[in-house]
């Protein structure tokens, strides 16, 4: 068993690399951040800064942590989608540990190519399910496998991205485009598919699903908008407006994600050249977006349950919401609280009982994932210190598992077809 500290390397030092790093700094006893790699200078720079890192083990690519001895225990790939299978393949083939960010990567036969080499190398691979670590998921796990509702029959489960949220990653930003990052259910919802089989414990064996962009394009367009926010007649009443989202949030202090996106270093001057000259300034009904902005998923699992997952950007963002309903009970979950209905004898005769989980943080990137940032932390570093690998829930085989669900859900969209999937066997 180790006693010295967890050595991380981080890859990517954006906004989810650094908020896995800032878990070891509060850590110190556990972990430590020892290298970081980023092509970015001032993004590099100032995490490396942060924690200290050697001169030596500061890299604009991630490549050079396969030349010489190996520096760290554990990686974190926090690079964009498009680029985690090269160096998680590479990393775990040199003998790494790896926290790898959601998704695995965004073709299927890529995920599998990743899971072959943790496997040929026999290291461990996490996958960034934070959702699955957070203190309200494990409650709703053990009411659901403690049997006061029965058997599991049937799920809804809803996603509610948000409108500026939507705006900000999905429009604008770095997920907007298939080509350039992934489709929307891989991108955003991939947690999602992975909570509920998590949650009701089984692999689904069929799925369909309906979406489209129908929102933020050109024929929504209003009549007076400009292609810009900053020139826009509409900027003080748009719902989505740059200049209202970002300008606000800075105004109130808060210069964290989605601010940091915008920029690398957080001011009122480089806030309004990125408004005036970047991406995130643009109108949404004048961008290249194409991934969808709603999408219902039906599944159904091995025993027979069904579950309807709903992603939506037109809602207030927020806490994911479920019912989860069963042979002799339901349960109704909000992210904070879960209620436990048992069914009665007669009608009125239920019994209830409230548990108010609380939270760790609200449900965004910028407030850790209600917990679950930190959690997932917890339980790789825990396995890499000891070896034990029995609290990590997001392992590499179930994550590729889930994952080909969200690849089979997607060709369901988008051919009209009911998908099955040949399943090794259950959780």
């Amino acid at each position: 068993m180790s006693t010295s500290p967890v050595r991380i390397a981080v890859v990517g030092a954006g906004d989810r690399g650094s908020a896995y790093a800032a878990w070891a700094a509060d850590h110190p006893d556990r972990a430590r951040v020892v290298a970081v790699a980023e092509p970015n200078a001032v993004r590099r720079e100032r995490l490396a800064d942060a924690h200290e890192v050697p001169a030596g083990q500061r890299y604009d690519d991630w490549r050079a942590l396969l030349e010489g001895p190996r520096v760290a225990d554990l990686v974190v790939v926090a690079t964009r989608d498009r680029e985690h299978r090269d160096p998680a393949v590479a990393l775990a083939g040199a003998g790494y540990h790896l926290l790898l960010e959601k998704p695995m990567a965004p073709t299927e036969a890529e995920c599998r190519e990743i899971t072959a080499a943790a496997h040929a190398a026999g290291v461990l691979v996490a996958v960034c399910h934070v959702l699955l670590y957070t203190p309200y998921t494990q409650v709703v796990r053990d009411v659901v496998r403690s049997g006061r509702i029965g058997r599991v029959m049937s799920v809804q489960h809803l996603e509610p991205v948000g409108w500026w949220h939507q705006a900000h990653s999905f429009v604008r930003g770095h997920w907007a485009r298939e080509d350039d990052g992934a489709f929307m259910l891989l991108a955003k919802s991939c947690h999602d598919v992975d909570w509920l089989q998590h949650v009701v414990g089984e692999p689904a064996v069929a799925v369909s699903s309906f979406g489209s962009l129908q929102h933020f394009t050109a024929k929504d367009r209003p009549d007076r908008a400009s292609d810009r926010c900053v020139t826009c007649d509409l900027q003080d009443t748009c719902p989505y407006s740059a200049t209202r989202l970002y300008r606000g949030l800075l105004a109130r202090g808060e210069t964290g994600w989605p601010v940091s996106t915008v920029v690398d270093e957080v001011t009122p001057a480089a806030l309004e050249e990125a408004l005036a000259t970047g991406p995130w300034g643009r109108c949404v009904y004048d961008c290249d977006n194409d991934v969808v902005d709603h999408q219902v998923v039906a599944l159904e699992y091995a025993s027979g349950a069904t579950a309807s997952f709903t992603m939506t950007a037109f809602a207030e963002a927020g806490h994911r919401e479920t019912r989860i309903f069963g042979t002799h009970g339901e349960v109704r979950c909000d992210g904070g609280t879960v209620e436990v209905v048992e069914f009665g004898g007669l009608p009125g005769e239920s019994r209830r009982e409230r548990i108010d989980v609380g939270s760790l943080g609200d449900a965004t990137a910028g407030g850790g994932h209600g917990g679950g940032d930190g959690g997932l932390m917890d339980a790789v570093v825990h396995a890499v210190a000891t070896g034990d690998r029995s609290g990590v829930w997001s392992g590499i085989d179930v994550s590729l598992e889930t994952h080909r669900t969200v690849f089979a859900a997607e060709r369901a969209r988008r051919l009209g077809t009911v998908e099955r999937l040949d399943r090794l066997g259950v959780l």
